[in-house]
């Protein structure tokens, strides 16, 4: 016969069991989760080198649909809240990104010891980052050479993430996630302090690349891609961090992401609300 004692410890026992079966259960969950969240990055913040190599220059559009919607396990939360950029969108409709592509990186020539500042005239307002050209000096020296070719001026961000992680993606002229510069770049400042926990804090602005934490694949593979961080997101240290929002640019940032996302497209995009539209981009050094 089992004694009181004996049932006592039994059940405890089965307590405890019960107890780490939950703590397993919810970090496998959270585990798979960040996997997921990797993958769907791998599309959703593909950038335009990448895409190359993935053959969407190849003008086969289906490959590109059908890997979104494989590997987008949910759509974002969406809104119907009203543009806060219609007027100002309105002005310049009609202006389209030029069309352009390079065969090769451009040859590093920015000053690394040096400060460097990409301003975005947009339909919001503008919207400023400081860019760091000693942690990433290949990232900073394209986005200098690609600014002052006019390359980022007219296109629109076409991408704007509101659940799970918290981002607005520009610098594709094509406006679907597809389009990049004919060029890819490498890694970089993947180790920075700031990313400590596998959090990309709010005002960090990022490359987009198409690395799948899956299959280890996709290494050194960003483009002209970038997404802005509006709120802290917890994502995995694979994407470059080159640089950070002034305090006017996170005002703008947060009008636009207030306003919310549109129901995700063919390709998986869900746009932002607000007609964000980069009218000039310039980069300067200080």
């Amino acid at each position: 016969m089992v004694s009181s004692e004996q049932r006592r410890r039994q059940l405890a026992r089965e307590k405890y069991l019960r107890q780490q079966q939950r703590r397993e259960t919810a970090r496998h969950k959270t585990r798979q989760r960040n996997v997921v969240i990797a993958s769907v990055l791998a599309v959703v913040l593909a950038g335009g080198g990448a895409v190359a190599a993935a053959g969407a220059f190849s003008g086969d559009g289906k490959d590109k649909k059908d890997d979104a919607a494989a590997s987008t396990p949910s759509a974002p939360a969406t809104s119907k809240a009203p543009d806060p950029c219609a007027k100002e969108a309105k002005a310049v409709a009609g202006k389209k990104p030029k069309k352009m592509s390079f065969k090769k990186e451009p040859a590093v020539t920015i000053d690394k010891s040096a400060t460097y500042a990409m301003n975005m005239e947009t339909t919001c307002g503008d919207i400023s980052i400081d860019m760091d050209a000693a942690k990433a000096p290949h990232t900073v020296n394209s986005f200098s050479f690609l600014a002052g070719k006019g390359y980022f001026d007219h296109t629109k961000c076409h991408r704007m993430v509101n659940q799970g992680i918290y981002v607005l993606q520009c610098g594709d002229p094509q406006g679907t996630g597809a389009g990049g510069p004919g060029y890819t770049l490498p890694d970089e400042n993947l180790k920075d302090p700031s990313l400590k926990g596998n959090k990309y804090p709010a005002g960090t602005v990022a490359m987009a690349n198409q690395y799948n934490a899956q299959t280890k694949k996709g290494r050194d593979s960003g483009g002209s891609q970038f997404f802005l961080v509006y709120k802290d997101s917890q994502l995995p240290p694979d994407y470059t961090p080159f640089g950070k929002l002034s305090k006017e640019g996170m005002k703008v940032l947060k009008k636009i992401a207030a306003a919310g996302a549109a129901p995700a497209d063919q390709m998986g995009n869900t746009a932002p609300n607000a007609s964000v539209v980069i009218n000039k981009a310039t980069v300067t050094k200080s």
